[in-house]
């Protein structure tokens, strides 16, 4: 059993940010459960285009306001709280934060905790795990 505690990573290694979002990395792909699990907060006011091509990612919003754009067909969402989206396409999409959005997310395939964002939004293939 793995037990976590967020108040406790916000302040390790495991809180990866930039200026404007702070991601804790509550499961990795060393926790080797088959997805990665993350608690993110966006700043209000902040814009973010990404395209995660080789990773799935679905998000729940907790708490906070904004939208979604998915920019391959223009179409824009709410997200608020009780919203769940999933890029299940790989999705290119631009995500707005009207008030600052605390959002649960799920990587597949894990992340590793050491991802930087490319150029292009995405991040780059997971290497290979040993058992």
């Amino acid at each position: 059993m793995i037990v976590r505690d967020f108040n406790q990573l916000k302040n390790t290694d495991r809180a990866v940010s930039d200026a404007q979002w702070t991601s804790v990395r509550m499961l990795l792909a060393d926790d080797k459960m088959g997805f990665s699990f993350h608690i993110t907060t966006l700043q209000a006011g902040s814009e973010h285009t990404f395209h995660y091509k080789n990773h799935f990612e679905s998000v729940y919003c907790m708490s906070g306001k904004g939208s979604i754009t998915d920019l391959a067909t223009g179409e824009t969402h709410e997200i608020k709280p009780g919203v769940m989206y999933a890029l299940n396409l790989h999705d290119k999409h631009t995500l707005r934060a009207e008030e600052e959005l605390v959002m649960a997310c799920c990587f597949n395939p894990p992340v590793t905790g050491n991802e930087v964002h490319q150029a292009d939004g995405s991040y780059a293939a997971a290497p290979e795990l040993a058992d």
